[in-house]
């Protein structure tokens, strides 16, 4: 339950320290009476983001485990288990943030964006949590999408999993940039009007925040 409530997810250390998180050893940690005090929840963060729970019942000072259990029934289980499921929530809403893409140039990307245009990434697809896009505040059209994909797809013979960018471009400028190395037909998009850059290093975040730029222009008569 842990890994499916902070998947995709980083925390923000201030915002523990305002939830009520104390700071020590390297770690963040929170202590919270769960069912009205029949139960101590103990929720530690590590400064890697990981995140670990204990619960503990008060009756017997022992740990508590059965609302991890997938095949304990039983409706005081499913209250414990509904309880817990809560806390996590909670801290998972006001103390992390979205934290899809994991490469270096995809944080500087998402910083450069946020820095001139005030534009946040956009997940608008819950069955596809690592896809994401940028759109104008004017007219809402696309100027980039932001995807995790095998690169098997972009037609390189490698099943490595990479994140990439999808730009809008003018199609009469289409054939002198795509070359099936660096830059690609747009992957899922009309590829006549866009392309694809990976964000493995091969095409430097400088050039790809030029060509947002220009993608950005391009949306806006899109």
């Amino acid at each position: 339950m842990t890994d499916s409530v902070f998947k995709y997810k980083s925390p923000v250390f201030n915002k523990l320290k305002q939830f009520g998180f104390i700071e020590s050893d390297g770690a963040y940690s929170y202590v919270t009476d769960v069912l009205n005090g029949q139960f101590e929840m103990r929720v530690n963060i590590l400064l890697s983001g990981e995140v670990k729970t204990e619960l503990i019942d008060l009756s017997t000072g022992e740990p508590y485990t059965l609302h991890l259990v997938e095949e304990a029934a039983g409706a005081f289980v499913g209250e414990v288990r509904a309880e817990y499921s809560r806390v996590l929530t909670e801290i998972a809403d006001k103390c992390f943030e979205r934290d899809v893409f994991k490469s270096d140039c995809a944080h500087k990307l998402i910083e450069y964006v946020r820095e001139k245009y005030g534009d946040e990434l956009e997940y608008l697809w819950k069955t596809f949590p690592s896809n994401a896009v940028w759109r104008r505040k004017d007219n809402n059209k696309w100027y980039a999408a932001v995807l995790t994909v095998s690169k098997r797809k972009l037609g390189l013979d490698s099943d490595e999993v990479c994140e990439i960018i999808d730009l809008r471009i003018d199609p009469d400028e289409l054939s002198e940039v795509v070359d099936g190395k660096k830059y690609f037909l747009g992957y899922h998009m009309n590829k006549k009007h866009w392309f694809t850059i990976c964000l493995d290093g091969s095409v430097s975040a400088e050039e790809i925040c030029s060509r947002i730029d220009k993608s950005y222009i391009i949306a806006e008569k899109a």
